[in-house]
């Protein structure tokens, strides 16, 4: 009698712990396939910590590992809405090669002369001008897809093989090289970061505009009648996101110079260099921070905008979406015109961060952008 009363007391105490935790993600509507691959993302982190002898989980690694995913992060955004509306790019690392290619031909052959070297406008120029080729590329493929009928998988993986081949065909086979100085700012190093002080302040701003979305999304909830969730768990939300912001901030600006840049500065600026050395931090690198920009651009698009709302219904049931007065193939076309204008701004970050353009960027990047879209949340 006393064990089936202990196993019974055992039983309820795992069902209240249960319950108490589902109550909990309830109330924070936390996503729970999200906090899933977290905790898998961090299982496999340590796991790499510990194999690596205690290298992977550093400052040094995690700020490279930011600064080399910044590209297929910034493809991804775009490739989940591809995959919505029922739909695969397979020509996204060729495109981006493609583009890479035309902005570094542009800025090391064809605009020293007519502007001159380091001009301050060479950077525009080329990025524009590799947007226009990737969006142009984009709306192709789309055109295709949408008003031919022809399958997007056939469509980009012959865009895959078509603007590979493109690639080598512009320079036959040649890397380019050098990049403008102001354009390697997008490729991140001691340089192409904004430093401690201004990370921080990026950090107050990143924290004011969670907690203001928080407070923004309570009173839309009210003006509209629907439930609101407890004052706590918007709190506990507002301290989550501030935190790991925060702890973001702090890892980076835990990542100093290399010793002999940061000689090289101190001489250059008449600084004594110190006996322990100079700790200069690098801080936020500008690639990471494009990535952020563009994840927030294509955030509010998704779920803000008139175009959003067309995606996510034309992939719920493309024949209602059209019966509904949804032009169905001109979203096709400004999806993938949206898809090349972002594979162009990662070309644009791989090119600034290997100071060259080369005939192998971009290979694979088509499925770690996939991967990254479905890893992500998004369902294939």
């Amino acid at each position: 009698m006393a064990d089936m009363t202990q196993s019974n007391s055992t039983a309820s105490a795992k069902t209240e712990k249960t319950g108490a935790i589902a109550r909990f993600i309830s109330a924070t509507e936390l996503d729970t396939r999200l906090l899933g691959m977290v905790g898998a993302l961090l299982l496999i982190w340590i796991g790499f910590h510990i194999l690596s002898g205690g290298l992977f989980l550093t400052p040094r690694n995690l700020w490279n590992l930011s600064v080399q995913t910044a590209s297929v992060a910034v493809m991804a955004t775009g490739m989940v809405l591809v995959i919505v509306t029922r739909n695969i790019d397979l020509s996204v690392g060729s495109i981006l090669g493609f583009s890479g290619m035309i902005m570094g031909v542009m800025q090391a052959e064809i605009l020293p002369q007519i502007l001159g070297f380091e001009h301050w406008a060479t950077w525009i120029v080329t990025l524009a001008v590799g947007i226009l080729f990737g969006g142009a590329i984009g709306m192709l493929q789309g055109s295709i897809i949408a008003f031919l009928n022809v399958p997007s998988f056939i469509v980009t993986l012959g865009g895959l093989l078509v603007w590979r081949g493109g690639t080598w065909f512009i320079t036959s086979g040649r890397t380019v090289a050098p990049m403008d100085s102001t354009f390697r700012l997008m490729g991140g190093g001691t340089s192409g970061s904004i430093g401690a002080t201004w990370s921080w302040i990026a950090a107050a701003v990143a924290c004011v505009a969670i907690v203001a979305a928080i407070l923004n999304s309570r009173h839309q909830r009210r003006r509209f009648g629907f439930p609101l969730r407890p004052v706590w768990a918007e709190y506990f939300l507002a301290a989550l996101g501030c935190l790991v912001v925060i702890g973001f901030v702090a890892v980076v600006n835990s990542y100093p110079w290399p010793v002999n840049i940061a000689r090289n500065y101190a001489d250059a600026n008449g600084i004594a260099w110190p006996d322990g050395g100079l700790f200069i931090p690098h801080g936020i690198a500008i690639p990471v921070l494009m990535a952020l920009a563009v994840g927030a651009v294509m955030t509010f698009i998704a779920t803000r905008l008139r175009f959003g709302r067309y995606v996510f219904a034309i992939g719920g049931n493309p024949e209602a979406a059209e019966l509904a007065g949804i032009k169905t193939r001109w979203v096709t076309v400004k999806i993938f015109t949206l898809m090349g204008v972002l594979c162009a701004i990662a070309a644009a970050i791989s090119t600034a961060r290997l100071n060259a353009a080369t005939n192998a960027q971009g290979e694979l990047d088509e499925l770690y952008t996939i991967a990254a879209a479905v890893i992500g949340g998004t369902s294939l």
